[in-house]
């Protein structure tokens, strides 16, 4: 028998047989109890223009879609379903889904909802209930006409105190977007670690960013563990469509229009090299950087992101220190070096060396890190024309662990806040312990060399 003729005959026994498609509701022999089937929030990731992702979690094999719209009612409502093109993202996890042909500046409302699917083979598959989540949540995409505010978090490393306290402070602030400045995680080996991280954190808001887009500029630890190799399962990349051919895997990198505002955002990656023995050789972060050079150069140059009044720069690294004792992040094979006091990167001056002159030429007003977990503010200088911020981490007052725990009034958690006030880029850092503002700082209108 023909192939052709052979799948055609067995998809017809399967029908004969009495085991074709449901009805939405109907359990096919055997099904097994049901419970909630989203049991998380939803979440807004990569804030864009003309586009947004939608995350949330499921409880069973689901196909998961979103209805959104420009009318509160959602009489207007499209649907948009996980996964993308061809073939849906159907899994048991959590369901992604990217809106893409948004209008610039514009809010949209939107409500979640997942189809539960009894998936036993290729031709035996069945919607056996559906779901839709009562809430109708909103957001707002970016633009030149989107309102320029945004708020930094770095470090949170899965510590319920102090992130809790971050999104407090970044609902009281209610800014347009929010960039998370990595390590988010430690080492997570399964996706179930990181939707408690992202989707269902053990915190009071469950929706922290269901209405307030989030940016991610992943740290040293998101990329540790297995799961966390493939961390886009649960933080999507952005589409195929909205990046090049040749930046295929530069799916975390942002390039963002908000207001007057251009946001920048890279990836550092690891704090040791490629070559340290500890990592086995699975790290190829060298080749990584220097492609997001090629892309650094390229969003530049666009028209949206040349024209803002101001630039601000994102990543977890920091790019500069004045400290000759820190580590650099250069140091080959194995990152030791008796120059130096830590075996590991405290700042990378290797991704400073290609980026900070793209910037630098482009009149980059400010760089905002994190990862020493200790807060920073390193002023302009005429050698270096753009300041540069580093967050604090999720520490309460606190170093080392054990019998080596002590305190330390350094350590402590940050938001940063940025905002555009009568012509001018103000950034506000702050102190969640003690509530009290760190720095108060303003930046003029760049100027391009």
């Amino acid at each position: 028998m023909k192939r052709r003729d052979f799948l055609l005959s067995g998809a017809l026994l399967v029908v004969a047989a009495g085991t074709g498609t449901l009805a939405k509701g109907a359990e096919p022999e055997g099904a097994k109890a049901q419970g909630p089937l989203i049991i998380s929030a939803p979440m807004l990731q990569n804030y864009a223009e003309t586009s947004i992702g939608i995350a949330f979690a499921v409880s069973d094999m689901a196909n998961g879609y979103v209805l959104y719209g420009e009318k509160e009612d959602l009489s207007d409502a499209r649907k948009a379903v996980c996964g993308g093109y061809r073939v849906t993202g159907m899994n048991d996890k959590v369901m992604l889904v990217r809106l893409t042909g948004l209008r610039s500046a514009t809010k949209y409302y939107y409500r979640i909802g997942a189809d539960r699917i009894d998936y036993r083979s290729g031709y035996r598959m069945y919607v056996t209930g559906n779901e839709e989540a009562p809430q109708i949540y909103s957001f707002t995409t970016a633009g030149k006409g989107a309102r320029a505010h945004f708020c930094v978090i770095n470090d949170t490393h899965i510590q319920k105190v102090p992130f809790g306290l971050a999104i407090e402070k970044i609902v009281s602030l209610n800014p347009s977007c929010v960039v998370w400045n990595g390590d988010a995680c430690t080492v997570n080996e399964t996706i179930d670690e990181q939707v408690k991280i992202f989707l269902d954190p053990d915190i009071e808001r469950k929706d922290y960013a269901s209405g307030i887009p989030y940016l991610f500029c992943p740290g040293n630890h998101d990329d540790r563990g297995m799961a966390n190799r493939h961390l886009e399962k649960v933080w999507m990349y952005r589409q195929p469509e909205e990046r090049s051919s040749r930046d295929w895997d530069l799916g975390r990198n942002f390039a963002v229009r908000m207001g007057d505002i251009a946001m920048i955002g890279l990836d550092t990656g690891e704090d040791k090299v490629d070559t340290n023995p500890k990592f086995a050789g699975l790290f190829n972060y060298t080749e990584y950087r220097k492609a997001q050079t090629l892309w650094l150069k390229d969003v530049l140059s666009l028209k949206e992101i040349k024209n803002a009044p101001f630039l601000v720069a994102f990543c977890h690294i920091p790019l500069f220190d004045a400290d000759p004792l820190h580590n650099p992040g250069d140091i080959y094979p194995d990152d030791t070096d008796s120059r130096y006091t830590l075996t590991w990167a405290e700042w990378q001056r290797p991704c400073a060396r290609m980026w900070t002159p793209l910037l630098e030429k482009a009149g980059c007003q400010l760089i905002i890190t994190g990862h020493q977990h200790r807060y920073r503010y390193d002023a302009p200088t005429k050698e270096r024309p753009w300041g540069q911020i580093v967050g604090g981490g999720p520490e309460m007052g606190f170093e080392g662990k054990g019998a080596n725990r002590h305190p330390d009034a350094g350590k402590f958690p940050t938001v940063i806040e940025g905002k555009v006030e009568k012509g001018k880029l103000r950034v506000i850092a702050y102190n969640l312990m003690s509530g009290e503002v760190l720095d108060n700082l303003t930046f003029d209108k760049r100027k391009r060399k």
